[in-house]
């Protein structure tokens, strides 16, 4: 192979390097590679310090048989899933800054009407736009083109109410996750759901951990996001040829891959009869750089975000909002009860036991709504616009940053030792 074959085409060095696959990009500089090592020491170093305020201050907190106590441990444990969705912000405010581009569906499925943006948005006394106040108990799903989309999806539920709901997340995991060192620890502490993936061991695991937290939710009156990403092969190679020659029976899309229906199924279930005003908060999330039928771990990898540093400009995200009450079709929940969780002695399981027609209408229903966000991120790449009709929308423009220089604190959990210092030192006099 010639020394010229190696060298990418000039008209790559004329592009931004977000537009560039990784592997045609040119290599990092000395300053690059000394701020890599300095993500690496500070993200670790806030994970193992939150993982440390979880053992040290509030794991003996759960110990005590009081209820005091158990109240104690638990916003202790809401503070620290805080601390972490301010450490990933601060990491992007660091050494990926971007900003994210909202706007909100006014045509199709979960369209808002005027009244609903107006009120779904602060503004300040000149008019100017500058926070979002959406409801705060919700499933959120979204196209999963890159790893970094549950990054930023959490980074989102910090901006999206004055209610904090960036303490109230909740995801699934792989259950051979649930303890390696420091993250898996972390995570449980966080009560996460960690499923083998396998839908006949696992329904009933998710159906009890959901409507146990849902209920929870409702009962203290505080915010409820489950974040909960389609389950798609993630090799190239799969993504190409297997996923898109199954997506043929219905309809080909160009730049989304469907999703597999059964888990969010079973999700909104479980969720639906606690939380009577669940909402589904469905986001199609566009990332500039990555053409249509592009790759997206191609062009951004969590490598390349925080270690190369290269960052996309902005990350365009549309909001649909659905009352799953009243606007999806879930099936008939007859024999669930709001106060109690489903019995896995039980021979009939309500929630997980769907009927073959019910499951076929939801199915129907969900891969309409994937075909429109397919098409609007058609009109996207077209226009910079989702909504086709009328004048386009001005988006909401969030930079991904913390909003008070105190939350630098909290992205480590200094508080915790710094309250017990304090504390310590007022007991001695």
């Amino acid at each position: 192979m010639s020394h010229e074959s190696l060298v990418p085409p000039s008209h790559l060095y004329m592009s931004p390097l977000y537009a560039i696959p990784i592997d045609k990009r040119p290599p990092k500089s000395w300053s690059r590679t000394i701020d890599a090592f300095l993500f690496f020491v500070l993200f670790n170093a806030g994970c193992i310090l939150i993982n440390a305020s979880q053992f040290v201050f509030l794991l003996p907190l759960r110990i005590l048989p009081f209820r005091w106590s158990r109240k104690l441990y638990y916003a202790g444990i809401r503070y620290t899933k805080g601390a972490f969705g301010c450490l990933m912000i601060l990491m992007s405010q660091w050494f990926a800054p971007t900003k994210l581009l909202v706007t909100f569906e006014t045509e199709g499925m979960g369209r808002f009407t005027q009244e609903d943006i107006d009120r779904f948005i602060i503004k300040d006394n000149n008019g100017n736009n500058i926070r979002l106040n959406l409801p705060t108990k919700f499933v959120l799903v979204a196209n999963h083109q890159v790893y970094a989309d549950w990054w930023y999806a959490w980074c989102f539920t910090y901006f999206m109410s004055p209610q904090a709901v960036h303490r109230y997340v909740y995801i699934t995991l792989k259950k051979s996750l649930r303890w390696v060192p420091i993250v898996g620890w972390g995570m449980q502490f966080f009560n996460f759901i960690f499923l083998a993936r396998s839908w006949a061991s696992d329904r009933q695991q998710l159906a009890r951990d959901l409507a146990s937290l849902g209920r929870e939710a409702e009962r203290e009156g505080r915010p409820f996001c489950f974040i909960l990403y389609p389950k798609v092969p993630w090799s190239a190679r799969t993504l190409g040829r297997k996923v898109r020659n199954t997506q043929r029976k219905w309809a080909d899309m160009k730049h989304i891959l469907l999703p597999r229906s059964t888990g969010l199924h079973y999700s909104l279930r479980s969720l639906s009869p606690r939380v009577p005003d669940l909402q589904l908060l469905d986001i199609t999330v566009a990332y500039p750089g990555i053409p249509p039928m592009g790759y997206g771990q191609s062009y951004y990898t969590l490598r390349s975000l925080f270690f190369d540093g290269v960052a996309p400009p902005a990350i365009h995200m549309h909001l649909r909002m659905f009352d799953v009450k009243n606007g999806v079709p879930i099936g008939n929940l007859v024999g669930t009860s709001s106060a109690g969780t489903p019995d896995p002695k039980a021979k009939h399981i309500v929630e997980v036991d769907i009927p073959s027609d019910e499951k076929k209408v939801f199915d129907v229903w969900l891969r309409k709504l994937w075909q429109e966000k397919d098409e609007g991120m058609d009109k996207f790449f077209e226009r910079d616009n989702f909504n086709s009709n009328g004048t386009p929308m001005s988006p909401i423009e969030i930079p991904l940053r913390l909003r008070r220089k105190r939350e630098i604190l909290d992205a480590f959990c200094f508080f915790w030792p710094a309250s017990v210092a304090y504390l310590w030192g007022r007991l001695r006099g």
